[in-house]
């Protein structure tokens, strides 16, 4: 059974957890490889949980037709609002969201899905992908049965010899929670790759179990069975609003800043750097 866990994040719909491993295993074999560890393709498995958010086939068209005017969720325009301001302090590219004064509606969507287009991350992403990257998050975070299939489904790949969660992006979320809802695991390191995980209010707050208010103010609970967590987040990208998450979870974590290029969110630069190759290898050697 496979000893690493690898837990893909949002817009991965039409994959699946075989074309996944195919183009993700090279890229942690590689990251292992620069620390001087090898791996065999057995010895890893992506939990996939991408189907759940797929649409039934349809005769015409596989996703529905999306547009500005279909954002008019609270918690769309939230987490559009957030990647927007993020995008904006962080690239030359993207008009800053405090130049716009246009209050919510479809017109400020629109500015806010042209902005975002021009970033890096969501370059070339086509408009009804990114407004299907909103909803994923929002189902998630506010779907209750939504969320326990995404975690039922990842937890079936979670064995007793699985040793090494790495997460990304949502997926970072999915995998806390499964971690803390399963004190049985013999999971020993979780790694956390372009994470949302400290986006206050949309996110932070909505965690299962919820954080608690301490001495220090709000604190998130640490999964139990993890003795090493390591986040790891290029400063370029969008979706880790938080980069470090120390003063939320706890200070036990180790926080690493890597640089992706102009791929700041992809998984795969993340997977390559020597940095998450260690983390890997010392959750392996225990």
């Amino acid at each position: 059974m496979a000893q690493i866990v690898v837990v893909h994040g949002i817009g991965q719909q039409l994959e699946g957890e075989h074309t996944l491993h195919a183009r993700l295993f090279p890229a942690l074999a590689d990251g292992l490889h620069r620390v001087g560890v090898r791996v065999a393709p057995d010895e890893v498995v992506v939990a996939y949980y991408g189907h759940l958010f797929r649409p039934e086939s349809e005769v015409l068209a596989a996703e529905p037709y999306l547009d500005a005017s279909d954002v008019r969720d609270a918690d769309d325009q939230n987490l559009l609002e957030e990647w927007w301001r993020r995008a904006g302090a962080i690239d030359q590219a993207v008009i800053p969201l405090e130049e716009e004064t246009l209050a919510r509606s479809p017109l400020w969507v629109q500015r806010a899905l042209f902005a975002l287009n021009r970033s890096r991350f969501f370059s070339g992403l086509a408009e009804r992908a990114l407004i299907g990257d909103l909803r994923q998050v929002r189902d998630y975070m506010t779907n209750s049965a939504v969320r326990l299939r995404v975690r039922e489904e990842v937890s079936r790949y979670v064995t007793a010899d699985t040793q090494v969660l790495v997460a990304h992006s949502l997926g970072s979320v999915v995998a806390y929670e499964a971690l803390c809802a399963h004190a049985d695991w013999h999971v020993r390191s979780l790694i956390t790759l372009g994470s949302p995980l400290g986006m206050r209010h949309l996110i932070y707050d909505r965690l299962q179990p919820p954080p608690q208010e301490s001495d220090s103010g709000l604190r998130a609970v640490w999964p139990t069975v993890v003795s090493e967590w390591t986040n790891i987040a290029d400063a370029g990208d969008v979706v880790a609003v938080v980069e470090d998450l120390r003063p939320l979870f706890g200070e036990e974590i180790r926080q690493i800043r890597v640089h992706n290029g102009v791929h700041a969110h992809d998984m795969r630069p993340y997977l390559t750097d020597p940095a998450t190759g260690a983390a890997i290898a010392a959750g392996l050697d225990g």
